[in-house]
């Protein structure tokens, strides 16, 4: 899961704005790196609405437009949240209360609780139990990018067509 950063200058210092993430930004300094403090603002912006309950806008599908001086800065979140993000927003989406889809899952609500936290470390058997409680299956990748050795594991869940 990545999220459009809009990245311009302000005087020396360098701005990093979520337009899909209200009110998430953050500068970096010269010599700081921008994509690390973004990623981190981020991040920190979306474990915020998990904590509180809220339902955090999905990530954008295309790049924002930008103006002169500006660029755009994509941002990975790390693969837990990303999946506590979605299972939140999937829930959301279902019409869900945590105890309805604990029903459904054959779980405890307080192990739906968990899974949304951004403290927990869910078992894959839960989230497969889960994801078929709410009509997904859980997908599970490992890709390893190009420029980078270091292997990334994502989570996501797929929803199946009606039909």
């Amino acid at each position: 899961m990545r999220y459009a950063a809009v990245v311009s200058k302000e005087g020396k210092a360098t701005l990093a704005e979520f337009p899909d993430a209200p009110g998430c930004q953050t500068f970096a300094q010269p010599g700081e790196d921008i994509a690390e403090l973004a990623q981190e603002a981020l991040e920190g912006w979306l474990e915020a609405h998990l904590v509180t309950g809220d339902v955090p806008p999905p990530p954008p599908k295309r790049a924002p437009r930008v103006g002169k001086g500006e660029s755009v800065l994509w941002v990975d979140i790390a693969a837990k949240l990303a999946l506590q993000v979605e299972l939140r927003r999937a829930r959301h989406e279902a019409g869900l209360t945590q105890s309805a889809l604990a029903k459904r899952a054959g779980v405890s609500q307080q192990a739906i609780a968990k899974l949304e936290n951004p403290d927990a470390n869910p078992t894959i058997d839960t989230l497969e139990k889960v994801a078929k409680a709410l009509g997904a299956r859980l997908r599970v990748a490992v890709e390893t990018p190009r420029e980078k050795p270091a292997a990334r594991v994502t989570y996501g869940t797929a929803r199946r067509a009606a039909g």
